[in-house]
C-alpha cells in the first residue's frame, strides 16, 4: 500500500467542503484509492490534511494520469486556485501497516 499526507493552508474564512464533495464525485471504481481521509487542524483552522491511501503507488500514479478524470481534476483545481493561501505540500508514504479496529 501506499499513501500522501497533502497539506493544504486556506484563505481565513474558507475551508475544503467543496474541495471534499469534489473530490467524492470524481472518484471512479477501480482506481486504486481504498479510502481518503480529510482533516483540520486543531490549532490552525486554516490548515488541512489529505490522507488518501491506495492500494499501491502506481495505481494512484495511473490514477493521476487517467482520462477519465480530466474534468474532476480541473474542477478540484479550480476550487483550490480560489481558496489556496499557499501551494499544497505533498508528502509520499510507504505503508508498512494498515490497520482498522
Amino acid at each position: 500500500m501506499w499513501s500522501q499526507l497533502i497539506s493544504v493552508q486556506v484563505k481565513p474564512g474558507h475551508d475544503i467542503d467543496a474541495v471534499i464533495t469534489a473530490i467524492k464525485a470524481g472518484e471512479l471504481p477501480g482506481s486504486g484509492l481504498v479510502s481518503e481521509t480529510f482533516m483540520r487542524d486543531q490549532n490552525d483552522p486554516t490548515r488541512f490534511y489529505i490522507f488518501p491511501l491506495f492500494s499501491s503507488e502506481e495505481e494512484a500514479r495511473a490514477r493521476e494520469g487517467d482520462p477519465r478524470r480530466v474534468e474532476a481534476t480541473a474542477t478540484i483545481q479550480s476550487l483550490l486556485r480560489d481558496i489556496l493561501a499557499a501551494p499544497p505540500q505533498f508528502t509520499d508514504l510507504e505503508v508498512l501497516e494498515h490497520w482498522i479496529v
